[in-house]
């Protein structure tokens, strides 16, 4: 497509950080070429994107409540009231936590549809970028190009000779699989079937197996470095392509604290993971012994506990600006955190809590970039010795910023604006 001919461009990004994050990345490089940006966003986020730059179409996954909400307030009520599911195993998680879990989706998509219809006839988009887990009948439905985001872990892309998705467990070893996969199907398939119906309804293909989303036939995005990606047994076809990573330049800049001698440590849980006060309070506890100072991302609940003297943080922290300052990373496991920290050639320590989390801890410490933890089972000192150990180890230091060189060659940002023009042209 010729620069400088404007198209109109809508993302409909889940409504939690992770995946608008992604989006806005994109967004800005889009927006700088030109074209009409327009993002459809819960309620709840209302301005977060306009004070980036661009237009908001505001929607709700639910009736609205009493009360005013933060922004993503929707998950965050969800992930607090359902928290005590995280302390189960991953297979306990699928009853507890990931079929209430895809329940809560499909209704939100149901609630939903109607007025994502009106936003679609309005804006009449040239395409339209979907970052989400469960489908939008009413994208299909209306007949314009669509691309397909994937923003979690790519097991999301089912593969036979690859573990279950949601279950954590290693590539190289088969144990668990079966029995994981099969309780995952029983305690889903009514749903899917159900969901999938919903789709037919409202003018959209109906869903394949057990899955809870399409595929496009236009273009489908991943973003998984290749040092962590994992082996396919089956390729994903001409209509997908790997962004690798997908770091957003749109932070604010942030100024590390002076030099003292002491390694700066990054401790983050996500937006969601560090509502977990109690969690939080143990991590601090435990790392106010050790000879390292934090920065900490403290989250929602951030007036709820206070840091120790070797910390500083805030409620929210602008971490793309300020990955580029710390020698390791403690972290959930979130799919941007981690291609981020492969992006900037951190060491991770991963402390697993929910969804994809699992995956992404368990390819990382197989893949040699940092270590697995238990998040609700450590031993006293265990995460201590486990950030000495990174901290330490010099081959898994050069190993990111090995990572980190190849990654700088080609942003994703940039590979999925070329990727997603081509679509808005006819491609």
């Amino acid at each position: 497509m010729a620069r400088g001919q404007a198209r109109t461009i809508v993302f409909f990004p889940e409504g939690a950080f992770g995946p608008t994050n992604n989006c806005v990345g994109i967004g800005d490089v889009l927006r700088r070429r030109g074209h009409r940006v327009v993002f459809v966003v819960e309620e709840s986020f209302a301005g977060t994107l306009e004070a980036k730059g661009f237009e908001e179409r505001r929607m709700r996954l639910a009736p609205a409540p009493e009360q005013p909400e933060a922004p993503g307030q929707f998950w965050k009520d969800f992930i607090r009231d359902t928290a005590p599911a995280f302390r189960g195993s991953t297979l306990e998680q699928i009853t507890t936590f990931l079929v209430p879990t895809w329940q809560a989706l499909a209704d939100g998509a149901r609630h939903v549809d109607e007025r994502l219809v009106e936003i679609f006839d309005e804006l009449a988009p040239d395409v339209i970028v979907e970052d989400n887990v469960v489908a939008f009948p009413a994208i299909l439905a209306c007949g314009r190009p669509w691309v397909r985001i994937v923003s979690c872990n790519p097991l999301e892309l089912r593969d036979p000779e690859l573990p279950p998705t949601f279950s954590g467990l290693a590539t190289g070893d088969r144990a668990g699989w079966a029995e994981f996969e099969a309780e995952y199907r029983l305690r889903m398939s009514d749903l899917q079937r159900s969901f999938s119906e919903f789709c037919v309804q409202r003018g959209a293909p109906p869903l394949e197996g057990i899955e809870m989303i399409h595929q496009s036939r236009w273009l489908n995005l991943y973003l998984y470095p290749d040092e962590l990606d994992y082996p396919r047994s089956v390729p994903l076809g001409p209509r997908w392509r790997n962004l690798q990573t997908c770091v957003r330049a749109t932070d604010e800049p942030w100024a590390p604290p002076e030099p003292d001698g002491r390694r700066l440590v990054y401790l983050s849980l996500g937006s969601l993971g560090s509502a977990d006060v109690e969690l939080m309070r143990e991590l601090v506890s435990e790392l106010a012994e050790t000879p390292h100072r934090y920065v900490v991302s403290r989250g929602p609940r951030h007036d709820e506990y206070e840091l120790a003297d070797n910390m500083l943080g805030a409620e929210f922290l602008p971490q793309t600006s300020l990955l580029e300052h710390v020698d390791a990373v403690i972290t959930h496991g979130g799919n941007n955190t981690v291609t981020e920290c492969m992006w900037f050639g951190r060491p991770m320590v991963v402390l697993p809590i929910f969804w994809d989390q699992h995956d992404n801890a368990q390819r990382v410490q197989e893949t040699g970039f940092g270590v697995r933890l238990p998040t609700y089972s450590l031993r006293p000192r265990q995460l201590a010795d486990a950030v000495d150990r990174v901290l330490a180890d010099a081959s898994l230091r050069g190993r990111c910023e090995r990572a980190s060189r190849r990654l700088r060659t080609r942003p994703g940002t940039v590979a999925a604006a070329d990727a997603i023009e081509r679509v808005a042209a006819g491609g």
